[in-house]
């Protein structure tokens, strides 16, 4: 996929899984990268469970609208997170959704790759980082961003004692690239 001139992300699903950070973490990367970002974030007001969602705006120029009109990409980790940004979805974009907690995956006129994050979360040892995995599929699969910046910015934006487990799961998340490819 080929950066535009504006190109819109989301990481969506329920409060508590990480969403936010994980945007923080791809802002940071592509500041890094030099590249032009703005960064948002949603969230119901239950603490953990309820919808929630980050989105980023990547643009060329300075953006005259820092939120999302037609998303680009997106990833998915539970139903309701897919479900409620259906209407931003533009035809052709990159559409990422876990296969365990998304039960019903979308259809539609764009590329979508149903993955296991949540399953391999669990199985690096925390399910806690399938919003890792999930930013290293979107950016492998985007091209939004390089491996080398995002490996950085997580060292910059995660607690010392995290680092490595959310380091692999960056890692894995660029390996699923394979799957995706063959869900494609």
């Amino acid at each position: 996929m080929a950066v535009t001139d504006r190109t819109e992300l989301r990481l969506a699903g329920a409060g508590g899984q990480g969403l936010i950070l994980g945007m923080q973490i791809l802002f940071r990367a592509l500041g890094l990268e030099g590249k032009r970002a703005a960064q948002s974030q949603s969230y119901e007001p239950t603490s953990r469970g309820g919808y929630c969602y980050s989105d980023l705006i990547l643009s060329r120029d300075a953006s005259d609208y820092p939120l999302v009109t037609g998303l680009d990409v997106i990833a998915a980790l539970s139903q309701v997170g897919i479900e409620r940004s259906l209407p931003f979805i533009k035809p052709g974009a990159l559409v990422i959704v876990d296969e365990r907690l998304v039960e019903t995956p979308p259809t539609g006129p764009f590329k979508l790759h149903v993955l296991p994050l949540s399953e391999r979360a669990a199985a690096i040892g925390s399910p806690k980082v399938a919003n890792i995995i999930a930013l290293g599929a979107m950016a492998k699969l985007s091209g939004v961003c390089g491996r080398d910046a995002l490996e950085e910015a997580v060292r910059l934006e995660t607690p010392p004692k995290f680092a490595d487990l959310n380091l692999a799961a960056l890692k894995e998340g660029f390996a699923l690239d394979h799957l995706a490819l063959a869900d494609a």
